[in-house]
């Protein structure tokens, strides 16, 4: 791979960090000798999209918390990242809130007792949509990747959706699987 394409693997976002931690992408990007950041530029509550309703099981328009992130490689866009919980989950919690949260909001899920234990993850490729390509700075016929993730708690609720959308030539996707 060349300088400016990434490894992606799930594992770093999928558990709870320690108290004080930073976050595992600007973790995961120095431990590679690159500079990961993110900026927040949404937080709040939204109608839950028809999609998103049905990751969260939830009824189409029905109030859910978004976090829509740009996620940045060495001050590069390299992902578009939307992630929405229920909102009797999030409202009222930093997760409703632009500021960037320490140890990650998997940490303060797991803290509000929310601790993933299973997680569903499909990845699709398709082209962009206008706005996409303009915060990927992507070139007319770049395809990106999109992959969807849902977090699931003990109980078996979803607790979390994700749709990640990135550049498909500037990433490639890993995934360890243990099996007993």
């Amino acid at each position: 791979m060349s300088g400016n394409e990434w490894t992606s693997t799930s594992m770093p976002y999928l558990t709870p960090r320690a108290s004080g931690t930073t976050d595992a992408w600007s973790e995961e990007a120095r431990a590679a000798g690159r500079s990961g950041s993110q900026r927040i530029v949404h937080a709040g509550k939204v109608p839950a999209p028809a999609a998103v309703a049905l990751l969260l099981r939830l009824p189409e328009g029905d109030p859910v918390v978004v976090r829509r992130r740009i996620i940045e490689l060495d001050d590069e866009p390299n992902e578009l990242t939307d992630t929405y919980y229920p909102a009797d989950i999030a409202s009222d919690t930093p997760l409703a809130a632009k500021e960037k949260i320490r140890g990650g909001a998997v940490t303060l899920l797991a803290t509000l007792g929310h601790v993933g234990v299973r997680v569903v993850e499909d990845v699709t490729a398709r082209m962009p949509r206008a706005e996409e390509r303009e915060q990927l700075r992507l070139g007319s016929g770049e395809p990106v990747l999109q992959l969807t993730r849902t977090t699931y708690d003990t109980a078996d609720r979803p607790v979390q959706a994700d749709v990640m959308v990135m550049p498909a030539s500037r990433q490639q996707l890993r995934y360890e699987i243990r099996i007993g």
